[in-house]
């Protein structure tokens, strides 16, 4: 289990991202795009992706190194993801660049406890080695993720406007209760159960930046290894918040009891107290929520010992419609 400690300082300077992180997106991308598990939300994008870094092809050659340092499981250099990411692609890339040796080497030494990593990849330790990364990033991201960003940023958007709408009403305590299925906020720290280990991290004043991925398989939130950089969480966001990709689950909501729990929970309700005002059974209205929140019309918020549904963006638009 991983642990992350909060003090009243620490609380007071948590925070969350403006934007997607690209690097951050980058990498995870990689994870996604060379994992085995079925993905209904970017079947298609790994289709076409796949396609163009077929093995032996010339942009294959390009990206080899990049996709060296990411392995589909487990543990990928914090090197990649410097809190400069946050703002913009070059800026992150440029910090990338400028890691020191020792650090790079301390990275790879860990990756290979996880993966073996190719002669390419301990280059990088070498002078002039970290030049094959610049252009193995930024053909990567020509390939992977420039077609798909505008879908990326507003699905990123529309989850932190649900975010800074639940900052703005419950405060940080609200907002760390709601934060992931795979977290579990204390009220004094964050618990992550799935976490590989038992890890206590401590923010000592610092507080925490947390960054919505749109890549972020869904499950546990993750963090850096190294606990001198920045502490970050990266917390998977609801891919089907944008308007450009609507689940097959969409289709199931034909019917005017739907659209009932729909306008139930507009300013925020239980699954109880949606039971209550349309007079059905609390198993019902929690059917009907599953099928909402399946459809990327509902998020569910923990606050306490509760369960809080509200409207998504897309949840709203089709209520306004």
């Amino acid at each position: 289990m991983l642990r992350i400690h909060f003090t009243g300082a620490d609380l007071a300077r948590t925070r969350l991202a403006s934007a997607p992180d690209p690097l951050w997106e980058l990498s995870l991308s990689i994870h996604v795009l060379r994992s085995r598990r079925p993905d209904i939300t970017l079947g298609d994008w790994r289709r076409t992706v796949g396609d163009r870094l077929v093995m032996g092809g010339p942009v294959r050659a390009d990206v080899d190194l990049l996709l060296e340092l990411n392995p589909p499981i487990g543990y990928f250099p914090d090197f990649l993801t410097p809190a400069e990411g946050r703002t913009g692609f070059s800026a992150g890339v440029d910090a990338v660049l400028r890691t020191p040796h020792r650090v790079v080497r301390r990275d790879l030494d860990l990756l290979a406890r996880h993966a073996r990593p190719s002669p390419s990849a301990t280059e990088l330790v070498r002078a002039g080695g970290m030049s094959g990364l610049r252009r193995s990033l930024v053909r990567y991201r020509e390939v992977a993720l420039d077609p798909i960003w505008p879908r990326v940023r507003t699905a990123v958007e529309s989850d932190l406007v649900q975010r800074r709408r639940l900052l703005a009403h419950e405060g940080v305590d609200g907002l760390l209760s709601g934060l992931s299925a795979g977290a579990r906020w204390t009220g004094e720290a964050i618990e992550i159960e799935s976490y590989q280990g038992d890890r206590e991290l401590h923010l000592n004043g610092r507080g925490l930046t947390l960054i919505p991925a749109f890549f972020k398989t869904p499950g546990r939130p993750i963090t850096l290894v190294d606990e001198d950089l920045p502490p970050v969480l990266v917390y998977p966001i609801d891919r089907t918040a944008d308007e450009l990709s609507r689940p097959k689950a969409l289709s199931e909501l034909i019917g005017r009891t739907r659209a009932a729990v729909l306008e139930a929970i507009v300013h925020g309700s239980t699954t109880g107290e949606v039971a209550k005002k349309l007079g059905v059974s609390p198993a019902s209205a929690s059917q009907h929520l599953t099928v909402l929140r399946d459809s990327g019309l509902v998020m569910s918020v923990r606050e306490g010992n509760r369960v809080r549904h509200l409207p998504t963006v897309l949840g709203r638009s089709l209520l306004a419609a």
